[in-house]
């Protein structure tokens, strides 16, 4: 059974409910101890005589608060006590507010209030009125040293304490660059506003707090337990000095990130943005050939016109190309190729012909 830290009664007008208070959460964070990275030995921390440099023990030490340099008023657990002893004792309620009054920049830490002996009823009781109302109490109660604000907020069947922080503890906003909501930096369309409001829509579904858990914890003993079973429980990992960070954009094209999430195409505008900056320069227009007055006037196929070659040269033709058919008749021996290859051997047929009836045409004219 959970060990109670405080005893003592919540107070509103004429009646006491003897309660005890429990604390309400646990912290699972990482418990890394500090090494001497020389021999990876633990770091421990000693409590020592500032005077005389040896060791003090749990029992001879005391509190004391340090009213000028160098001295001090003891103050023993008794002192604390009899400061207050009703402020120590007592959650006393102060007002009844509503709940949504008080902003959740407020609340600190919770606490799980339990009846003590004899106050079950006057414990349902306080709790079945703030439910019915739906309202919160507003406290004061000392938990060690501290005077604390808190609320006392009805969650299920138990009274909860939330410690509040002060007014004067809450730091001011004047120093940070906020927005104004009519500055023309922030201002917000009514497209950009419908899209967000569909994508909070798209991702709403009713608490469940079960399904969240601290999946960077569950990473890192991942990893421990890699590294011990790589037997690398000495290994320190240095950063990789060759990485380089992603380059920050200050840019943010709100829409195009509201669509993206919501799972939409850009937006036509964006698109064609796009397409104008990917564009390849335009091609150039390729001129017609000159040709001979004398040459032929029939049609021809639209493949390029071969000019004409001497023997050595057309020798040197066949050759190459005798070798480049070598491959290509690799390529036609699969079914997908042989249009192609068709299609090449027509070509080539009508640029041989060309070629031939050009050649007598050219030698009259030099004649």
């Amino acid at each position: 059974m959970a060990r109670s830290m405080w005893k003592g009664a919540i107070s509103f007008g004429l009646v006491h409910i003897p309660v005890e208070m429990y604390a309400a959460v646990s912290d699972h964070g990482l418990d890394l101890n500090m090494l001497d990275r020389r021999d990876f030995a633990p770091i421990g921390f000693k409590r020592y005589n500032k005077n005389t440099g040896k060791d003090v023990s749990w029992d001879d030490i005391i509190k004391g608060y340090e009213y000028s340099d160098g001295e001090y008023v003891v103050l023993s657990d008794e002192d604390l006590r009899r400061a207050n002893p009703e402020a120590t004792q007592t959650i006393d309620i102060l007002a009844f507010v509503n709940a949504d009054q008080v902003p959740l920049l407020y609340y600190e830490q919770p606490y799980y209030l339990a009846p003590g002996k004899g106050g079950d009823k006057v414990y349902a009781l306080l709790r079945e009125t703030l439910r019915e109302v739906g309202k919160i109490g507003i406290a004061n109660v000392v938990i060690r040293v501290k005077q604390h604000l808190a609320a006392l907020v009805c969650v299920g069947d138990t009274i909860v304490l939330n410690t509040l922080r002060y007014p004067d503890e809450i730091r001011p906003t004047d120093e940070l660059k906020i927005p104004d909501a009519d500055s023309k930096a922030a201002q917000v369309t009514e497209k950009e506003l419908q899209m967000a409001k569909a994508l909070v829509e798209g991702m709403s579904e009713k608490w469940k707090p079960q399904q969240y858990h601290d999946t960077y914890r569950e990473d890192i003993m991942a990893l421990i337990k890699k590294k011990v079973a790589a037997n690398q429980t000495k290994t320190i990992t240095e950063p990789d000095p060759d990485e380089e960070k992603p380059a920050k954009s200050n840019v943010i094209d709100l829409v195009s990130l509201l669509q993206a999430s919501l799972g939409k195409k850009p937006t036509k505008a964006a698109a064609e943005d796009d397409d104008d900056d990917d564009d390849p320069p335009p091609r150039k227009k390729r001129k017609p050939a000159e040709d001979d007055d004398d040459a032929d006037d029939s049609p021809r196929p639209r493949a390029r016109k071969a000019p004409a070659r001497s023997s050595v040269h057309a020798g040197a033709g066949k050759t190459a190309a005798k070798s480049a058919s070598k491959p290509a008749a690799k390529a036609a021996s699969k079914p997908a190729a042989k249009p192609a290859a068709k299609r090449a051997t027509a070509a080539k047929g009508a640029a041989a012909k060309s070629a031939a009836t050009s050649a007598p045409a050219r030698r009259r004219k030099a004649a």
